[in-house]
């Protein structure tokens, strides 16, 4: 039986979106073709028809983390005023809730390292995903009057993926909620969020 190419499209995002869940969950590594598959309802026999290699699926996969997460940063170029949708957005990003949920919001907490030692397509996919987010700030930060809009949004990334990443990985809580409010506390500072 033939299948529409509405069909196809379906099926194939309904893949993309268990191994964006798979590899939130497991990492890259951890990706297992088969899992993957019957989660979404198909044998592994058919993946073949959708993708050309395990790796390309993964690196499918990215775009799809991204494009889940992007909803929150979306506001960011929506909001007319840009210190009032740069607060929300730092709000957000150093919660206690985004922190505790791995499985969803930005994959770049999780992931960076994982990514750091995959092949190059994989790692292409992933910058796009942080230039992309990158760009929104940026955008922002130049509508508030930053001196260096790109690399001002690129060092705000870091020191918050860092911030959420490092939160995650420490065993007390206290130190864990510290990192978040000092990170939080500087940028609010730093870029008079305050104000909003």
């Amino acid at each position: 039986m033939r299948y529409s190419i509405r069909h196809k499209a379906e099926t194939r995002q309904r893949v993309l979106e268990e191994a964006a869940q798979e590899i939130r969950s497991k990492g890259p590594d951890g990706v297992a073709v088969a899992g993957v598959m019957a989660r979404a309802g198909l044998t592994h026999g058919g993946f073949y028809a959708h993708f050309d290699s395990k790796e390309a699926m993964i690196a499918e996969a990215i775009g799809t983390m991204f494009d889940d997460a992007r909803g929150r940063s979306d506001a960011i170029e929506q909001t007319a005023d840009p210190r009032a949708a740069l607060r929300s957005y730092v709000d957000f990003y150093l919660s206690h809730a985004h922190r505790d949920r791995r499985d969803r919001g930005c994959p770049l907490p999780s992931l960076s390292g994982d990514f750091a030692r995959s092949g190059a397509a994989q790692r292409e996919r992933f910058g796009e995903g942080v230039e992309a987010l990158t760009a929104r700030l940026a955008k922002a930060l130049g509508a508030i009057g930053a001196s260096d809009p790109h690399g001002e949004a690129s060092a705000m990334l870091a020191q918050m993926v860092g911030a959420v990443a490092l939160a995650r990985a420490v065993a007390d809580p206290i130190q864990s909620d510290a990192i978040l409010a000092d990170a939080h506390a500087g940028l609010v500072r730093r870029y008079r969020l305050g104000d909003a």
